[in-house]
């Protein structure tokens, strides 16, 4: 009896910071029981964020959706039942009835979308300075200064700073690389 498995796209709703326990649970239970015949997809869907720390520039994951997990499973028999009882899993959304609603093809396709242009642009940096803030410059010729931030341009990653320079106030332009929190 091999009938072909209609598989579609759900949510699983996951503990906040668990997601990728729940995903590697599946993943283990998919290998080792049948259940990898009825579920053929685990997605956690994740952006790349940058900061900078101590004026390195550090890269992390961060999820897109906390608390969700895209699966594409076909939810026939137990399988519903045994992904609900996996540990760290509140539920499915959309949990109405006997089984949850499944992801219109349109939103699956704008996540996976959305997922991918992430990963393109993975120069995406979380912007660690804000006006006001006392910063010490870290190379040029001013390296060593301290200065106050007067203003933050995200999409050039320039900081507009004023530094004392022989008692006077001096506006500098200086890059997110170039500077750090003091």
């Amino acid at each position: 009896m091999t009938e072909k498995l209609e598989k579609k796209w759900y949510v699983l709703r996951a503990i906040g910071g668990k997601e990728k326990k729940v995903k590697e649970l599946l993943e283990h239970e998919m290998a080792n029981t049948d259940l990898g015949k009825y579920v053929s997809q685990v997605l956690i869907p994740t952006e790349k964020v940058y900061q900078i720390r101590n004026g390195k520039k550090i890269s992390k994951e961060r999820n897109f959706f906390p608390g969700y997990i895209l699966i594409e499973a076909a939810l026939v028999g137990e399988v519903p039942h045994t992904l609900r009882n996996l540990t760290n899993v509140i539920g499915f959304l959309g949990d109405g009835g006997e089984l949850p609603t499944p992801l219109r093809l349109s939103e699956v396709n704008r996540i996976l979308g959305k997922v991918d242009q992430l990963a393109d642009s993975e120069e995406e940096m979380a912007v660690p300075f804000f006006v006001g803030e006392t910063i010490k410059v870290t190379s040029g010729p001013f390296n060593g200064f301290n200065g106050i931030i007067e203003e933050v341009n995200e999409e050039k990653k320039k900081l507009k700073v004023m530094v004392k320079i022989f008692g006077r106030k001096t506006p500098l332009e200086l890059g997110f690389m170039d500077v750090e929190k003091e």
